[in-house]
């Protein structure tokens, strides 16, 4: 399992990376013009789970989340908390939602946000469907694009 400590060295890593001028991906890392977005930790699937499986992860990934939270706080200050239903609202009715809020909307409900040096850190939980896995991931950007 990683630790936290590895979470916050993935998370400057990324945060000192150029953005590329293409849509690329690199393992659990994907990146584009103005953005990255990096899977810190990804559960399995639940195609034959039970509920209390699913309940029991969720959790885990929310907690692991929170302490996350904590620790980038006392670094950084308070987040701010981005609500993405609004982008995921425009996306569905076609309108044009900023790279990388255009994919992460579709499942992920909120990102913790800091503003630092011209870029923006999101953290979040997602899941793209009931039977797919939760991830816990880091989302950076310009300043600027949220």
């Amino acid at each position: 399992m990683t630790s936290t400590a590895d979470h916050v060295a993935t998370i400057e890593q990324l945060r000192a990376r150029d953005f590329p001028a293409q849509r690329a991906a690199d393992g659990r890392v994907a990146s584009g013009p103005g953005f990255h977005v990096a899977d810190l930790r990804v559960s399995e699937e639940f195609w034959d789970a039970d509920l209390t499986r699913v309940e029991e992860v969720l959790e885990e990934f929310e907690a692991e989340l929170s302490v996350l939270v904590q620790v980038l706080t006392l670094r950084w200050g308070a987040p701010d908390v981005l609500d993405l239903t609004d982008s995921l609202e425009r996306s569905a009715m076609g309108e044009p939602v900023p790279p990388p809020l255009d994919t992460l909307c579709g499942y992920v409900p909120e990102l913790s946000i800091w503003r630092l040096d011209g870029r923006w850190v999101g953290l979040g939980v997602g899941q793209g469907d009931r039977e797919l896995p939760f991830q816990l991931l880091v989302a950076i950007g310009e300043e600027g694009t949220i």
